[in-house]
């Protein structure tokens, strides 16, 4: 009865494992042809997709990697099992970061030329379904937390755009006095935008909007750091980049390359819990799914660092490619 009881349990384990999903961080390498893929488990590199000339943005769909491709001005699809690029889907240009809709169904490309667009991908057909024209040339795109809306933010146009899900059309504006870099999202108990966190040009901290009322309403500097800690060189126009909140909603992650540092804000009410060092140039960030740790991308000193959000402490700094910018966290089955 022990035996039979032991071995039905060791069953159930098994089963319960295979259909256990995988999770990877996915880091592009801006001046390179290879992704690498970060187990979050161990900590280490478990796969490099290779032949991604100036590879920037990624997304994933559980079975298919997304990955913008600015050498060719394509969107190249990539299976998430044999690491092979199967499709290369043609954009209207050359293209920056990328998003993908909560159903899977489609990826939204900022196109980063002039006037601007966002290439609307159908991940079914791998087909270019739409090009939305948008002012000023297209930097990051994001899809809101509620998955209602497509955001898109413009350097050069210093505005973000923001552009309903259904119709795939543009409904409202905000415009800034700088271009707009990273955004991230807090939410309503409803699960409706809240605020949009927006970092910008030349400052080294972030805008707060309100999304119901489509402005600006405050911002808040990075703390300062000596003269002899400041970085100044190489900053390309962007001395703050790199915001999210966690998936467990508790706190807003922030990093400034001119300070080396990371800053860790609670939610709602954004107070200053503390910061953790980075490597140099941290360019993005990306969170675990459980919200213990968060990956950040040094674009200066080719690697990844890994902090512990309970400790605030760097648990690991992992090697990667060349110029390591964009990185995203895909959940496979």
């Amino acid at each position: 009865m022990h035996r039979a009881a032991l071995t039905v349990a060791f069953a159930v384990a098994l089963s319960a494992a295979a259909g256990a999903a995988s999770v990877r961080i996915i880091q592009t390498n801006s001046a390179g042809t290879t992704v690498h893929l970060i187990d979050p488990a161990t900590n280490s590199v478990v796969g490099v997709i290779k032949g991604i000339e100036v590879n920037h943005g990624a997304t994933a769909d559980g079975s298919r990697f997304f990955i913008s491709n600015e050498a060719d001005k394509t969107l190249d699809v990539v299976d998430a099992k044999t690491l092979k690029i199967v499709k290369k889907i043609e954009l209207t240009a050359h293209p920056n970061n990328v998003s993908i809709s909560k159903d899977g169904k489609r990826v939204y490309v900022a196109i980063a030329a002039a006037p601007g667009a966002v290439d609307v991908i159908d991940t079914t057909s791998l087909t270019r379904a739409k090009s939305i024209p948008v002012k000023g040339a297209a930097h990051n795109t994001y899809v809101t937390p509620d998955g209602k809306y497509v955001i898109c933010g413009s350097v050069a146009g210093k505005l973000i755009t923001v552009i309903d899900q259904k119709t795939e059309e543009p409904v409202w504006t905000v415009a800034f006095d700088a271009g707009v870099r990273p955004i991230t999202f807090d939410q309503k108990p409803d699960g409706s935008t809240n605020r949009m966190f927006v970092q910008l040009s030349d400052f080294n901290g972030f805008a707060i909007v309100d999304f119901d009322q489509r402005k600006e309403v405050s911002r808040v500097k990075l703390p300062d750091v000596s003269e002899k800690e400041r970085v100044t060189e190489g900053l390309q126009g962007s001395p703050s980049h790199g915001i999210g909140v966690t998936p467990d909603k508790k706190t807003m992650w922030v990093l400034s390359k001119m300070n080396s540092r990371i800053y860790e804000y609670s939610m709602p009410d954004l107070k200053l819990m503390g910061e953790a060092p980075t490597g140099h140039h941290p360019d993005w960030l990306t969170f675990s799914p459980d919200s213990k740790a968060v990956y950040i991308a040094n674009a200066g000193s080719n690697s990844v660092s890994v902090v512990d959000i309970a400790s605030r402490k760097v648990v690991k700094e992992i090697p990667v490619g060349y110029v390591p910018k964009r990185n995203a966290t895909a959940v496979l089955p």
